[in-house]
């Protein structure tokens, strides 16, 4: 249809118009929802379970939810969700505990976790405390569940100075920690040494408290098992490193046999990345015998990742190859959609503690009764092999769990995991604790060190007026 120039001007000058309003439009509320969502993501409560009036105990528990290491704060609270279920299902209505659930995110800072978990303990009446990725801020929390007098669960960290020298009576762990991963990496290797002759090590750990204790833990069992070897590098890069190039290039200038890291999470995936690309895996073996073995590194790398890698986690969903085992991660697949991490398992393990204990010591009984039945709590867990109970160690409140490490192979069972570990070499639980000497040793040390400090430190008293 014809129309005059000024109509068509008209009409073109306002869909110009139009079109820019509504893109315009568009994008403020695209702004929006990212204003929205930023908080959310990174600061929004979790909530569910039993309602608060109907509750027999709040538990506060406290995950990373964004960044590096959120994966493990969904997994975990898929793992608790799955523990609740079991928990409503194995007892009688009247006994099984109403356990109301709250999680925020730490951020991984000891600042924010210890000032949610005041606010757990003060604002919501938490009778328990649950989770904590990061061994240095699962100390800040166990401060504060130690000064308040609540019994705190850990479920995923692993510096074992927690259950050792900074051991108090209302922490317990219930997921293996340094000591337990590294005395079986060290049994490991003793009898690789055997076979290859190998001398020559390096570590490399993230620059914290959990990457310093697991060296310490891993040299103690070395030289309890008796090997012999050369060190030839510790590296130490800060917690989240961007960059792993110069560290790999100090490890290949070392040329160590073996390199064992404590590198977890995506910090490890990184590095892995690094060591491939820089030939690194070509000109030694590499052995993650804590965190190594998790989910997310065997996904994360898919037909990239290199078979002949040493490796361990928390829990595995190819082993125990048990029905229990099975059941779980089944469970958790039917949930999520996608295979756990050992997170899952660690605080599925910390609500079924919690749950079991109230159901034994009775749904309102003190916390001194509950501590007395925590302590020497045996309960089947998914990661124990056939014919093995998980317990606590009343000395330590550190569980006792059977450590097994494998070796990288071929393995699609797992979608989208093109690998899985295999070559399983079992330890024994009770192989595996530190002996009652070394607890008491480290504590006594531990004692005395914080003794000369408050000495030291002390302000010194007035002098006595004379008359």
């Amino acid at each position: 249809m014809y129309l005059p120039l000024e109509e068509k001007m008209f009409h073109s000058f306002h869909a110009v118009v139009t079109f820019t309003a509504r893109l315009m439009a568009a994008a403020l509320r695209c702004c929006w929802l990212v204003l929205l969502a930023w908080p959310l993501a990174s600061q929004a409560r979790v909530e569910f379970g039993a309602l608060p009036g109907q509750a027999d105990a709040t538990v506060g528990c406290l995950f990373p939810l964004a960044g590096r290491a959120a994966i493990y704060g969904r997994d975990s609270i898929a793992g608790m969700k799955l523990a609740l279920t079991e928990l409503a299902a194995e007892a009688q209505p009247e006994k099984a505990p109403k356990l109301r659930i709250l999680v925020e995110d730490d951020r991984s800072k000891a600042s924010v976790a210890t000032r949610i978990a005041e606010s757990f303990i003060i604002r919501d009446k938490a009778r328990f405390l649950c989770g904590v990725v990061s061994s240095g801020v699962a100390q800040a929390v166990s401060r504060v569940a130690r000064d308040r007098q609540v019994i705190m669960v850990g479920t995923d960290h692993a510096s074992s100075r927690l259950t050792i020298e900074d051991f108090h009576r209302y922490y317990f762990r219930v997921s293996n920690d340094t000591y337990t991963s590294m005395a079986a990496g060290a049994r490991y290797l003793a009898d690789l040494q055997k076979k290859n002759k190998w001398r020559r090590l390096a570590f490399i750990g993230p620059d914290y408290d959990y990457g310093h204790i697991a060296w310490r833990d891993f040299e103690d069992s070395l030289n309890r098992a008796g090997v012999h070897y050369e060190m030839v590098g510790q590296l130490w890069p800060r917690l989240y490193e961007p960059d792993y190039t110069p560290y790999i290039a100090e490890l290949l200038a070392a040329k160590p046999d073996v390199v064992v890291t404590a590198l977890w999470g995506g910090d490890f995936i990184a590095f892995l990345k690094h060591a491939m690309s820089s030939g690194l895996l070509e000109k030694t073996r590499l052995a993650n015998f804590d965190t190594g073995g998790n989910f997310d590194v065997l996904a994360s790398l898919g037909d990239q990742l290199p078979t002949g890698l040493i490796l361990s986690a928390r829990h595995h969903n190819n082993w125990p190859d048990t029905a229990r085992n099975r059941k779980f991660v089944e469970d958790f697949h039917r949930l999520e959609g996608r295979f756990p991490t050992y997170a899952a398992e660690g605080a599925y393990a910390g609500i079924m503690a919690i749950g079991r204990a109230m159901q034994l010591a009775g749904r309102h009984a003190s916390n001194e009764k509950l501590i007395m039945t925590l302590e020497g709590l045996h309960m089947s867990l998914p990661e124990d092999p056939e014919g093995y109970v998980s317990h606590i160690d009343p000395e330590t409140h550190q569980i006792v769990q059977a450590q097994a490490i494998g070796e990288v192979i071929p393995n699609t069972a797992y979608p989208p995991a093109k690998a899985m570990l295999g070559h399983w070499v079992v330890y024994r639980a009770e192989e595996l604790q530190p002996p009652l000497d070394l607890v008491r040793s480290r504590r006594g040390r531990a004692h005395t060190d914080r003794s000369d400090f408050t000495r030291s430190t002390a302000t010194p008293s007035p002098p006595i007026p004379t008359q």
